[in-house]
């Protein structure tokens, strides 16, 4: 299984994915990184934040767009090089968020693209939005 090499790649290509977050979600990631701020995994606490509720830690969410770039669009074999972030709303447990690349640059000569990078949720309001770059396969 490989992905798309800059030849196959054109300006306006486009892939997502989709997830639901779940609170188990939100407890593995926090396992995994160390991150246990109580915004995410305290429910007591999270009702005296901004929210009032948890929320899903951003990074979480910016992981989906790894999903779509290593799995979908260039796809396998893809090296992720670097992403800008901006977190615009949050994102609850129970919300579905969709991540989706475009293509809005390639640099043929240095094999290397660049993408829109967007999270949003199921009731379309952007929760992420960004510009990654990467290296297809050759």
């Amino acid at each position: 299984m490989k992905g798309l090499t800059i030849k196959e790649l054109k300006i306006g290509d486009k892939a997502f994915v989709e997830k639901t977050i779940s609170e188990t979600d939100v407890y593995l990631y926090a396992g995994i990184t160390g991150d246990l701020n109580p915004a995410h995994i305290n429910e007591e606490h999270a009702k005296n934040t901004f929210f009032k509720t948890r929320i899903a830690h951003g990074m979480l969410t910016a992981g989906l767009i790894s999903a779509v770039l290593g799995m979908k669009l260039p796809g396998c074999g893809t090296i992720y090089l670097g992403q800008e972030l901006k977190f615009t709303a949050p994102v609850l447990i129970g919300d579905t968020v969709k991540a989706e690349v475009e293509v809005i640059e390639i640099i043929e000569e240095k094999n290397r693209i660049k993408l829109r990078t967007t999270c949003t949720n199921q009731k379309g309001d952007m929760v992420l939005d960004g510009v990654a770059s990467v290296m297809p396969p050759k």
